[in-house]
């Protein structure tokens, strides 16, 4: 991925990005089970999956003679999106995916987009006089509502439902903190390259995920050789495209297109998922799921529609 930092990009490399992040995020989903159902604790799978791709990347940036040693302000700002990111928002996911049906995170994830909007002061005036950014923001949400509505009324009507509020709304939280920490990291531009900026990022939030895993007790009956080849199979998945090409390519789109625009991975990935679980776990499609499928992608369209015109017009204008 290019290290640039600048609003200009090459469309090629911009349709790649995306097409990582919906692809490949959309899988981590069942790449992340598949590595704790091989005998990985969340927090222990967390710890290697980010310190390991940080380490590469940083080993990367090495070999082609990259500045790592940047500043401290760099640093610090790195550290804390990453650990806003990779720590609060992607940690709280896993934790809550060992009590809440993975339908209902699903959907309290694909809430990001609209905290995009709300937490981006900054871009308030473009995005809420855009009517297809919000009517897409909205319809995106109500694409993957319909998308899990079958498993949703499952879930309240078990006896347990309320039981699971505390996780919701603590789902929310992560979702809020990823929102905010992509929105911090666009708005504090780095000396650094994005693939410096990014190595660090990972490498503190996997720093962090250690002493919490401590505290958890995952390391107590933690035995190597009890882990089957699935779990380390989903963890070098989760490390080399999950983390190196997936969350390079989200940091990189953060700095070349508009945070609205990017945060759409969040309808795209139940998508994926879903797709993924047809395909490969042998689970069955009904007609109200391909709805909800069908809005998502219009909503994703909507969205890119209004980022499009406007690039359209604005570049008439300087052609003019």
């Amino acid at each position: 991925m290019p290290s640039t930092t600048t609003k200009t990009a090459s469309p090629l490399w911009v349709i790649i990005a995306f097409a990582t992040v919906y692809l490949v995020w959309g899988s981590t989903y069942f790449f992340i089970r598949i590595a704790m159902q091989g005998g990985l604790p969340p927090f222990i799978l967390g710890a290697v999956r980010f310190t390991t791709a940080g380490l590469l990347m940083m080993g990367w940036c090495v070999i082609k003679k990259e500045k790592i040693l940047i500043s401290a302000k760099d640093i610090i700002t790195a550290s804390i999106t990453g650990v806003l990111l990779l720590f609060v928002a992607n940690g709280i996911v896993i934790w809550s995916e060992q009590t809440l049906p993975s339908a209902m995170v699903a959907i309290l994830v694909s809430s990001a987009p609209i905290w995009f909007v709300v937490l981006d002061k900054p871009h308030w005036p473009e995005n809420l006089r855009s009517k297809a950014t919000i009517f897409g923001l909205i319809i995106g949400f109500g694409g993957v509502i319909l998308l899990f509505s079958e498993q949703i009324g499952n879930i309240f009507k078990s006896a347990d439902a309320q039981s699971k509020l505390p996780w919701m709304l603590l789902l929310v939280l992560g979702t809020i903190s990823w929102s905010g920490g992509s929105i911090y990291s666009k708005a504090r531009k780095s000396t650094a390259s994005t693939t410096v900026s990014t190595a660090w990022q990972m490498i503190a939030a996997g720093l962090v995920y250690f002493p919490v895993s401590l505290l958890h007790g995952e390391y107590k009956d933690l035995k190597l050789q009890n882990i089957q080849t699935s779990g380390w199979l989903g963890l070098v998945y989760l490390i080399i495209f999950g983390s190196i090409a997936a969350f390079s390519a989200y940091v990189w789109l953060l700095q070349v297109r508009p945070a609205t625009q990017v945060s759409t991975y969040a309808y795209v990935n139940p998508v994926i998922a879903v797709i993924l679980g047809v395909f490969f776990a042998g689970e069955h499609i009904s007609l109200t799921q391909i709805g909800g499928l069908a809005v998502i992608l219009l909503s994703v369209l909507l969205i890119n529609l209004s980022k499009y015109r406007k690039e359209k017009k604005a570049l008439e204008l300087v052609v003019d």
